[in-house]
């Protein structure tokens, strides 16, 4: 363990230790390490192709997700926008019960989807409260719907599966609540069905806003080895975002929630165009992750 520690290290994996537990789990079968494996994959960390592509899954929010080789590895910093996107909705859920003007389940719609981590973490974080919800995930690259079709359908057979578990639970015991996924390929809301718009409680976007001349700092794995149109934000970052914060007022019910991901030094800016869109913006930061979320809520009647 220590001599597979300290070659990781040497190839520049800053989290050494966690990386080799993952990947001797990943090369252990019925309490059994296969030698052979284990190389295979040690030296294909250290020549620089992601950990997650390796083992085939990537943790956020405390679940594994799939994700295929060329996918984009969701990052641990969208645990921010995750808990802020759940807290929202299941604010509004229990305000709209109380008043009796919210029906049926909660309408969450993740846009640049990737292999559906976040809108399913905002999902099974809904589901977990008892709460029904209905996700629409859409993304232009085929491979990650994929990907995101085979997370969601599991995270709906979970949920079911826990449901026909609970049947014998008292009348007041809500349970776990009911998943319906959709995924489809397409150009952010392009392929989202008409009955939609209007209607969406809470939308997240982890939108590309990497500057195009900043593409070449990234590390390795992500420069070579995720597609270019899931980190490039054009010249400023924000070109991406822009379409998705103007796309938003017509998704979002009156009250609903847009929350996207951005650098530091974007927030000015975007804030300004959540606000030419007739978003009413709120700066989020979370110093342990390192992240940078905006929500932008369109106002209620």
């Amino acid at each position: 363990m220590n001599e597979l520690v300290a070659r990781l290290r040497a190839a520049g994996c800053v989290f050494a230790e966690d990386e080799a537990r993952i990947l001797l789990e990943a090369a252990t079968s019925d309490g059994t390490t296969d030698p052979v494996r284990l190389e295979s994959l040690v030296a294909a960390r250290v020549d620089g192709l992601p950990l997650e592509h390796l083992v085939g899954w990537a943790e956020l929010d405390g679940r594994r997700w799939l994700v295929a080789p060329g996918v984009f590895v969701p990052r641990q910093r969208s645990e921010l926008l995750i808990r802020e996107a759940a807290a929202r909705a299941l604010s509004d859920a229990v305000v709209g019960a109380a008043a009796a003007d919210v029906a049926g389940p909660v309408l969450v719609v993740d846009l640049c989807c990737g292999c559906g981590a976040l809108g399913g973490a905002v999902a099974a974080r809904l589901l977990a409260a008892g709460h029904d919800v209905e996700l629409h995930a859409a993304d232009v690259d085929p491979v990650a719907v994929a990907c995101a079709h085979e997370n969601l359908e599991a995270l709906a057979a979970e949920a079911f599966a826990a449901r026909a578990a609970g049947t014998g639970l008292p009348p007041d015991d809500v349970g776990p609540g009911r998943l319906t996924a959709y995924t489809s390929a397409g150009d952010l809301a392009g392929p989202l069905p008409d009955e939609v718009w209007g209607r969406v409680d809470v939308l997240v976007a982890n939108a590309p806003y990497v500057p195009t001349e900043a593409i070449g700092m990234m590390p390795p794995e992500a420069r070579e080895h995720e597609p270019h149109a899931a980190l490039d934000g054009g010249d400023d970052g924000l070109v991406i975002l822009r379409r998705v914060i103007d796309l938003a007022p017509a998704l979002l019910r009156p009250g609903g929630h847009l929350l996207v991901e951005t650098g530091e030094a974007q927030v000015s800016a975007a804030v300004g165009h959540l606000e030419a869109a007739g978003l009413i913006p709120t700066v989020l930061s979370d110093d342990d992750l390192g992240a940078t979320a905006l929500a932008g809520t369109r106002p209620p009647r």
